[in-house]
C-alpha cells in the first residue's frame, strides 16, 4: 500500500464519519435504481455484509491479533466487506458518478486510515509484522495463513456490526421507495 503522510492520515481519519454523511447525501440525490440494478447490486452488498459480519465475529479489538476466519486470508476484511457493500449499492443505484465518488473516498480517506490502523497494530502486537508478510492487505488469498479460533457472536455484538446491517437495510428500502415512487 502507498505511504501517506501521517498528518494527512490523521486528518482524514477524523473526516471518515463526516465523509460518510456526504456519501449518503450523494447516494440519495444521485441514485436512479431499476429492478434490474437492484437485483444485481443487492446480492453483492449482501456478500459484503457477510464478509463484514464474519470478520466482526473474529475481532477482539486491541486485545488479540485477529488471525482466524477471514483474517487468515486478508488483513482488512472489514474494509473488503465495506468495498463490496459500496460496490453493490453503486450498482443498485445505477449511477457511475457515485462509483467515482465512492472510489475517491476509498482512495483518499480509507486507504490512509487503513495505514494508520496497521501502524497501530504493529505497535500493539509484535507478531503483526510476520502476519503482514504472510497475509495480503486487501486482495484475499485463497490459502489461509491464520491461526485457529471460531466465530463468536459475542464479538459480533461487541463490535456492533449489526449497525452495518441496519444501514444497508435503510439504503435498500430507500432505493426501493425511490424506484416505486419516482
Amino acid at each position: 500500500m502507498a505511504a501517506f503522510p501521517k498528518r494527512y492520515a490523521d486528518l482524514v481519519a477524523r473526516l471518515r464519519v463526516p465523509s460518510g454523511f456526504i456519501l449518503v447525501a450523494a447516494f440519495a440525490w444521485l441514485s436512479h435504481p431499476s429492478s434490474r440494478s437492484l437485483a444485481a447490486g443487492v446480492p453483492l452488498s449482501l456478500l459484503g455484509l457477510l464478509v463484514r459480519g464474519w470478520a466482526a465475529g473474529h475481532l477482539a479489538k486491541n486485545k488479540s491479533l485477529a488471525r482466524s476466519g477471514p483474517y487468515a486470508h486478508v488483513r482488512n476484511p472489514l474494509y473488503v466487506g465495506t468495498l463490496l457493500v459500496a460496490a453493490g449499492l453503486v450498482v443498485a443505484s445505477r449511477n457511475w458518478i457515485l462509483a467515482g465518488i465512492f472510489a475517491a473516498v476509498f482512495l483518499l480517506v480509507y486507504l490512509p486510515v487503513i495505514e494508520l490502523e496497521e501502524q497501530h497494530l504493529r505497535n500493539l502486537f509484535p507478531e503483526y509484522a510476520e502476519y503482514a508478510r504472510s497475509v495480503p492487505a486487501l486482495w484475499p488469498s485463497l490459502h489461509g495463513a491464520g491461526a485457529g479460533g471460531g466465530f463468536q457472536w459475542s464479538l459480533y455484538r461487541r463490535n456492533e456490526e449489526y449497525q452495518a446491517l441496519m444501514g444497508f437495510v435503510v439504503g435498500v428500502v430507500f432505493l426501493v421507495v425511490k424506484l416505486l415512487w419516482f
